[in-house]
């Protein structure tokens, strides 16, 4: 339903357009109202405790909000260190303080969709909305595997929109493959997030993140010449294990004002 009230449009422009991006971003807000409903009526809150308000099973409260908006993407930014030297090797990060480049941003429509609208929207679906349903009926461990299934196959539709700009079906189709293998495994890592600090801050900075750096560009790593190949390459193997070393004590629970009976319970089963 979330992808297909994005096509309810009878829209001629493609994607970037910004009046397709307004009419997908009303579309996209139904949805979520909706969703928000079904898990307010479906969700079991028995198994969370009757006494867990519904805001705080979607990851919406103030205590620790702070501390999910900082640690979660430090810990990402580790993840991409070697992306982030990369962009640095290229001088991407010359222009970081330019108020009208800034300025540019904030008014233009694919800048904020791909940095505000879908991260938010996104993991309040498939997140915040879904896990309080499907925890309680498949488990913690199960939820990190079924909910980012249903987040990478959501990017299936992009297939319709390549064959549409003309790309030859192969190729569309290996593409679209590999999006949704790699939205997959992000959906995993922001279910894991969501459910280890109790907040819906924390997986939708972390996309709005992922969005900005993207995927990492390894054939322009592999272009470089020597010693910058190298180093550059060590900054991607060092990023990925201080990542693995720290992603359980930047995800303690306790490190996020969690209660007893509030959703990130169940993190405690996700070690």
């Amino acid at each position: 339903m979330y992808v297909g009230s994005l096509y309810i449009w009878k829209n001629t422009h493609r994607r970037d357009h910004p009046s397709t991006i307004k009419k997908r971003f009303l579309s996209v807000f139904f949805m979520s109202f909706v969703s928000a409903v079904v898990a307010y009526v479906v969700a079991d809150r028995s198994y969370f405790g009757y006494e867990t308000s519904y805001w705080s099973l979607i990851g919406l409260r103030y205590s620790g909000l702070l501390e999910a908006s900082i640690w979660p993407l430090l810990l990402t930014m580790v993840l991409f260190l070697g992306p982030m030297c990369l962009h640095y090797n290229d001088g991407g990060y010359n222009t970081m303080f330019d108020l009208k480049l800034w300025k540019y941003c904030l008014t233009n429509a694919v800048w904020l969709r791909n940095h505000v609208i879908a991260p938010f929207f996104e993991e309040f679906t498939f997140r915040a909305c879904m896990l309080p349903i499907l925890v309680p009926c498949f488990g913690n461990k199960y939820s990190v595997i079924f909910c980012p299934f249903f987040f990478g196959i959501a990017h299936l539709h992009l297939l319709s929109e390549k064959l549409a700009n003309g790309a030859l079906l192969k190729v569309a189709i290996l593409q679209s493959l590999f999006h949704c293998a790699y939205t997959t495994v992000f959906g995993a890592y922001s279910t894991y997030l969501f459910l280890r600090t109790g907040h819906l801050a924390a997986p939708v900075i972390v996309h709005a993140f992922c969005n900005h750096i993207g995927f990492p560009d390894f054939s322009q790593l592999l272009t470089l010449k020597q010693p910058k190949k190298s180093w550059l390459m060590g900054c991607f193997v060092a990023g990925l294990l201080a990542w693995m070393v720290i992603l359980k004590p930047l995800t303690d629970p306790n490190m996020y004002a969690i209660l007893v009976l509030d959703i990130s319970l169940i993190a405690s089963h996700i070690n």
